[in-house]
């Protein structure tokens, strides 16, 4: 059984040092990795960059990250992610990474993703050069999901984990205005996922949505924004069948796992 922790839209600044330290540091107790989704800082500067680093630092379990929109409002993406990798953290995007958690091979493919919508409802690559523009990060982003998520699966890992900012289905988005929707995902994300292939998917970005979804395929998707989940992080269990083979995409969440913290 793999025990996966994750969290998103942490939105850390400069007097948040110390504010989740604490519970990230009984995380080794409940879980062998941690996940985070997107929106670690409020304004994606440096210096809070080194607070999120700080929080995570030496944990004990292996973190993986991908960056959220608010990430990149100051332009210094490469900065936060530099004081992240200082910390020991592996941030992705378009990329995966492959992990030994006792004896386990488990790849997480990462990618912030984008907007879009969903489908029947969602843009296009026509008209302006900017909506083709937009559409067309969108579809970048989703490449790299899939071909990550084939990489790993080619690396005969045992379990794989799909990590986004933006969410890959609308399930998790109920609780949000539908006239935002376009703005906090894409179905190209949740296609990704079906054709790449994943255990499970977890992602950020919608304050006010559901932690449950579900892409066509089966693929179980989780909303872990802080404000959703409701505590420092949530622990998923992934089975893992005898000879090293992944389970069927079953995930269990562990009621109280973490706790109101």
């Amino acid at each position: 059984m793999i025990r996966v922790a994750a969290v998103g839209d942490i939105h850390l600044g400069p007097g948040s040092a110390g504010t989740l330290r604490p519970a990230f540091d009984t995380l080794h107790e409940q879980a062998d990795l941690l996940l985070l989704a997107g929106d670690l800082t409020r304004h994606g500067t440096a210096e809070e960059g080194e607070v999120v680093a700080g929080e995570v630092a030496g944990l004990g379990v292996p973190v993986v990250a991908v960056l959220g929109n608010h990430d990149y409002q100051s332009d210094q993406e490469a900065e936060v992610t530099a004081a992240l990798d200082r910390a020991g953290v592996t941030v992705l995007e378009g990329e995966g990474t492959v992990l030994d958690i006792g004896g386990v091979r488990v790849g997480v493919a990462g990618t912030k993703g984008f907007g879009g919508g969903f489908a029947g409802r969602s843009g296009g690559e026509f008209g302006e050069p900017e909506m083709k523009d937009f559409i067309r990060y969108t579809r970048r982003c989703a490449d790299g999901l899939r071909k990550s998520l084939t990489m790993l699966r080619e690396a005969d890992c045992a379990v794989r984990i799909a990590l986004t900012h933006y969410a890959p289905v609308p399930d998790t988005l109920a609780g949000e205005p539908l006239e935002i929707y376009p703005f906090l995902g894409s179905y190209l994300l949740a296609e990704a996922l079906d054709e790449g292939g994943a255990d499970l998917a977890v992602h950020g970005h919608a304050h006010h949505g559901t932690e449950h979804g579900m892409t066509g395929e089966g693929v179980r998707v989780r909303n872990v924004a802080q404000p959703v989940i409701g505590r420092a992080f949530a622990v998923y269990h992934l089975p893992v069948h005898a000879g090293g083979a992944a389970g069927d995409g079953g995930v269990t969440a562990r009621a109280g796992a973490v706790g109101a913290h």
